[in-house]
């Protein structure tokens, strides 16, 4: 595990039996100080001559079962010492070490009753508060946990083991300023603890001082050079500050000390992928699959990186084993409903039923949900949470940002609870429209439901859904009065706590409302509103002009077009003679997923030439890649809603085709409030005659661009202002509501 519990080691407990036969006692004497010197082939060796002689020896029965557990045959350790309990079942430390032998079989239930047996035998065996602490904690038993290392520091304040292992049961409870000083505790009385310094480094990370966390891990690593958890825990920092190559280097060595260690394979998978190497990336979790088969994370991991790719049934097959393995994995499971969206012919009703089974789980797992909110003076501003991880540049920021701008703090004070602790210009830019920022990453679910009820928040929205960094379990015990989904997803979330689902006339209809447990509260126009970017970009002539050739483009998730997008897009290219097709996404850097893109088009009977593909680039140049396109193209059963936004504001129109719920409706309420009903098309067939027929007409295509951006910044897609009072609107209605029914 990278946050490492040290179970206490104590003196073995054994003592010269009583009435020995002559020699014995020479024999085991000699038994404990090669033992005790490390020498333990010599130890073994004279255990078995005392147990030759006295086969009833009970302290050369536990030693030669403490041996073996030492070289790792804990089965054998485990019959030994059983052995020795069953001749005398007082001695302490026999029960304890059993216990050890048990935990490091994952008999965590076998591993409690020896500790609880120990300490019957001798109450102040702070040792054996200490690990069972550990096995209750890897129970999940987190306050029973904390109870045992608090009373081993009771019996021993200079005890630094039991302030270490304090520190990662109630760093699991999220309870994170006494985290930091339980790894400082232990540090001070150990100097050289490195795996504190490591806990200490983690429980910094998770606060998002990652500076901090990684002199931690370095200071671990100098005390431990082979220490492979810091190496890998420095090689997630440097990840999460963007510095890939150092990080990936981190990675590497943790696997040179210890090749079988699967959690560096994963982590290695994860550098990779961001550096757009996912072929690397399968591989590396593949290999920690290998190493470790029942490696739920690995397996979720790996489900992500096939998803990138669009190799979507590979991707929902790995999250299924994840939670076949670990059953409340409630990240796996958020992801398996995020990827099934992107596959096509999958019932609204269907994907509704399986986002209420996971809400049945997370409220299961809800301890304490509240019942009861403070009371709110009249006349005073709603407060208004925002649960999300991507405050920042993200397409969730890009929609917020105007909002927060544009809001009346008269009607509505928001509280940011962000989940993730990036931070970045547009963080810095929301950051003066919002009352508090209280992060609550790092935070178990039970503690950020305390906070958001401490601040006396009234409507909680969360901003993720089903997607990365999402606190759904939070919302499960209700902290707020009135809770609602917004913005960052694009269906139900299945939990029963969640109120409302924020929609629009075109996203959200009348007719549909039976695919979401929520209540579907429609804003009059449009359910988001983009944020333009604070960037001079301007707008160009027509390509196709210059070029004598139109060009179509996406710059969507590859894994939004599956085979059924490329045979309609291939029929489009090749009706219309000499286009082209251009491709811009984050994994067409990787060589492997150029040629892999290629060939499924090749296959549908595109010519190669005829195929543009770019790989990433900063925004700027991102939204100066427009200037080489005439139409953009909506995939589906996904849209675009971000890079739709981008290229109505860079001029492009986008054709999208209609759909039959949220998430496909989309493109369908983007064109609307653009002013573009004519581009959106009711089946495949309309999609290609309608992109046909716009791009033989490069006079009407010309004047559309130099008009679009103009148009669209009038409308009610960026009009932040017209869209803050609707949502404003929305929130009083939601708390109204609320009132009306207590």
């Amino acid at each position: 595990m990278n946050r490492k519990q040290r179970r206490a080691e104590a003196k073995q407990g054994t003592r010269v039996t009583q009435r020995a036969a002559p020699g014995v006692q020479e024999m085991f004497a000699a038994a404990l100080q090669n033992h005790q010197a490390g020498r333990l082939s010599d130890a073994e060796r004279l255990c078995r001559q005392v147990l030759a002689v006295d086969p009833r020896h009970a302290d050369g029965l536990f030693l030669l079962g403490l041996i073996a557990c030492q070289a790792g045959r804990h089965d054998l350790g485990v019959d030994m010492i059983r052995k020795a309990i069953a001749i005398d079942a007082t001695v302490a430390a026999y029960h304890y070490n059993l216990g050890n032998a048990l935990q490091e079989q994952g008999r965590l239930d076998e591993a409690v009753a020896c500790y609880r047996r120990a300490i019957e035998i001798r109450p102040d065996f702070r040792e054996a508060h200490s690990n069972l602490g550990v096995a209750l904690m890897e129970q999940g038993r987190l306050d029973e946990a904390v109870a045992c290392h608090c009373r081993a520091i009771a019996l021993g304040p200079d005890f630094p083991e039991a302030h270490n292992n304090l520190g990662i049961a109630l760093q699991k409870q999220g309870q994170l300023d006494e985290v930091a000083a339980c790894f400082r505790k232990a540090i001070a009385l150990r100097p050289d603890f490195a795996e504190a310094h490591n806990n200490l480094g983690k429980a910094l990370q998770e606060q998002g001082r990652l500076d901090e966390a990684m002199d931690c891990y370095c200071r671990a690593i100098g005390l431990w050079p082979d220490y492979v958890e810091a190496h890998s825990n420095l090689g997630v920092a440097l990840q999460e500050q963007g510095r890939l190559d150092e990080a990936v280097a981190c990675h590497r060595r943790a696997i040179e000390i210890r090749p079988d260690f699967p959690e560096a394979h994963s982590n290695l998978g994860i550098a990779l992928m961001e550096q757009g190497e996912s072929d690397k990336a399968i591989a590396c979790h593949r290999r920690a699959i290998e190493i470790r088969p029942d490696y739920p994370e690995a397996h979720n991991n790996l489900g992500k990186a096939l998803q990138e790719q669009g190799r979507l049934d590979e991707a929902v097959a790995h999250y299924a084993t994840a939670l076949k393995i670990k059953p409340d994995y409630v990240q796996a499971y958020s992801n398996r409903l995020f990827a099934q969206n992107y596959l096509p012919h999958q019932p609204p009703e269907t994907m509704r039923d399986m986002a209420r089974q996971f809400g049945v789980l997370i409220s299961r797992q809800a301890e304490n949900a509240f019942t009861n909110w403070r009371e709110w003076p009249s006349g005073q501003p709603l407060r208004v949470g925002l649960v999300s991880g991507d405050l920042s540049n993200h397409p969730v920021g890009y929609f917020l940002e105007g909002l927060l701008r544009a809001a009346d703090p008269a009607r509505i004070a928001f509280t940011a609870f962000p989940s993730h602790h990036r931070e970045d210009d547009l963080t810095a830019r929301i950051k003066p429209y919002v009352e508090a920022w209280k992060p609550i990453h790092g935070l178990s679910d039970g503690a950020a439901a305390q906070l958001i009820h401490a601040n006396g928040v009234q409507v909680l929205l969360d901003l993720s859904g089903h997607s990365a960094h999402n606190r759904l379990p939070v919302f499960a015990r209700r902290p707020a009065p009135v809770q609602a989904t917004w913005l960052g997803y694009f269906a139900t979330t299945g939990v029963a706590e969640m109120d409302y689902i924020i929609g629009d006339p075109q996203v959200s209809p009348a007719g549909e409302s039976n695919h979401f447990t929520e209540t579907v509260w429609p804003l009059p126009e449009i359910y988001l509103c983009f944020t333009p970017p604070a960037m001079a970009v301007e707008v160009s002539g027509l390509p196709a002009l210059s070029s004598g050739r139109p060009t179509f483009g996406c710059f969507n998730n590859l894994a939004k077009i599956n085979d059924r997008v490329m045979a309609v897009w291939t029929r489009l290219i090749n009706a219309v003679p000499g286009s082209r097709l251009l491709l811009k996404a984050k994994l067409l850097q990787d060589q492997t997923v150029r040629g892999t893109i290629r060939a499924r088009f090749a296959a549908h009977g595109l010519d190669e030439d005829r195929l543009l593909i770019e790989p990433p680039s900063s925004r700027i140049d991102y939204l100066r890649a427009y200037h080489r396109i005439d139409i953009a193209l909506d995939p589906f059963p996904y849209p675009g809603a971000t890079t739709s936004c981008e290229a109505l504001w860079m001029g492009v129109p986008v054709l999208t085709r209609r759909g039959d719920r949220f998430l496909s409706h989309a493109g369908e309420t983007i064109a609307r409030n653009a002013g573009l009903p004519d581009w959106i098309a009711d089946d495949d067939d309309a999609y290609v005659t309608k992109a046909a027929g716009f791009a033989s007409d490069l006079g009407h295509l010309a004047a559309l661009r130099a008009q679009l951006r103009a148009q669209v910044l009038a409308s009610p897609l960026f009009d932040a202002p017209r869209f803050a009072r609707h949502f404003e609107a929305a929130m009083a209605g939601m708390w109204n509501r609320w009132l009306d029914q207590q």
